[in-house]
């Protein structure tokens, strides 16, 4: 069947001081008083930056000259499909946003379509009750923020050798550009994982980068640092997860399926991984997504932000962002020449 999914474009513009232009949409249309970036629908076999500055002239005013793609964000329909001789159900995208940040524009833009428009300092976007923005229009402040790949640590032997040179890798990443690192470590290790912890944790500050611990609240809460929860925490999240959130720590859960991601959107999570993408060793015997699964069920949550994982690493972060990912999150694709 073909994809009768509706494509929409939209741009971000930023003035001078970095705001960003919002712009309310009027009484009678679809998420009416909602603010969203501005753009419009694709017409057939439009070429997306051609629908972009058509749809900025017709409803601004203005000219665009230069802009790059940001982030296609997927959602999915409100009644999942079932699939074809099967009673199982396969979520049916909907809508794509295409969205492009600006770079260069003529004119001063004016609310010709819309009933108004705001320059909004990206801080402010946070309150969801001054400014509720549509689904799609939801991730793509992350897009912009938050990092677009985060590091998570391989398994080392519990010596002074290995750890060190796991350490020196973090180090290297960091002064690359990284800025969100994954400590995993196992239960069966924990006075590993403190030692890692406590050793990573100035390192990952002195870089301005997060450090989240996997599945120990009790450390995370201890030092101060971020907390992922693995799938099965998803459930019965130990009760410091809401005393990490209200401390404004990032706070990220593993997902594999429709369920494992709606658990982690209901938390407030600021983040899921999901995944794998590709088959991996770290996952042996479980297929891969494909980048077409993962956006099917990226399309599920579009209020949380998801970072794609399986088998990959910071050169495949263009692909992700085409289906609706965040970023990268990976292990053996962060090469030391490749950070970010």
């Amino acid at each position: 069947m073909a994809d009768a999914a509706l494509a929409v474009v939209a741009a971000v513009l930023a003035d001078e001081a970095g705001r960003l232009l919002l712009a309310r949409r009027p009484e009678g249309k679809a998420h009416a008083g909602l603010w969203e970036f501005p753009g419009g629908k694709r017409e057939p076999g439009e070429a997306a930056l051609t629908a972009l500055r058509r749809e900025l002239h017709e409803e601004l005013a203005i000219v665009l000259e230069a802009a790059e793609p940001l982030i296609r964000v997927p959602v999915a329909a409100a009644e999942p499909e079932p699939q074809q001789g099967s009673a199982s159900v396969s979520p049916r995208i909907a809508l794509r946003l295409e969205v492009w940040r600006a770079s260069a524009w003529h004119g001063r833009p004016q609310a010709r379509e819309h009933s108004a428009l705001a320059w909004v300092d990206p801080a402010e976007l946070a309150d969801a009750t001054r400014w509720p923005m549509p689904p799609a229009d939801r991730p793509v402040l992350p897009a912009l923020r938050d990092p677009p790949a985060l590091w998570i640590t391989p398994a080392v032997a519990a010596e002074a050798a290995a750890e060190a040179a796991l350490l020196a890798r973090a180090q290297a990443l960091l002064a690359g550009g990284l800025r969100r690192l994954h400590l995993r470590v196992g239960p069966e290790a924990p006075g590993q994982r403190q030692r890692l912890a406590r050793a990573l944790a100035p390192a990952c500050a002195a870089a301005g980068a997060e450090l989240l611990v996997h599945g120990d609240a009790a450390l995370a809460e201890a030092l101060g640092l971020g907390l992922h929860l693995r799938a099965a925490q998803l459930a019965e999240p130990p009760p410091a997860l809401a005393r990490l959130q209200a401390a404004g720590r990032p706070c990220s859960a593993a997902a594999h399926d429709a369920g494992e991601l709606r658990r982690a959107a209901a938390l407030g999570l600021g983040s899921a991984l999901l995944g794998p993408v590709r088959a991996t060793p770290t996952h042996p015997g479980q297929p891969g997504l494909g980048w077409a699964g993962f956006e099917a069920l990226r399309a599920l949550v579009p209020e949380l932000p998801v970072y794609a994982l399986g088998g990959l690493g910071p050169a495949d972060l263009a692909e992700a962002r085409r289906h609706g990912a965040q970023g990268v999150a990976g292990i053996r694709g962060f090469g030391l020449a490749k950070a970010v």
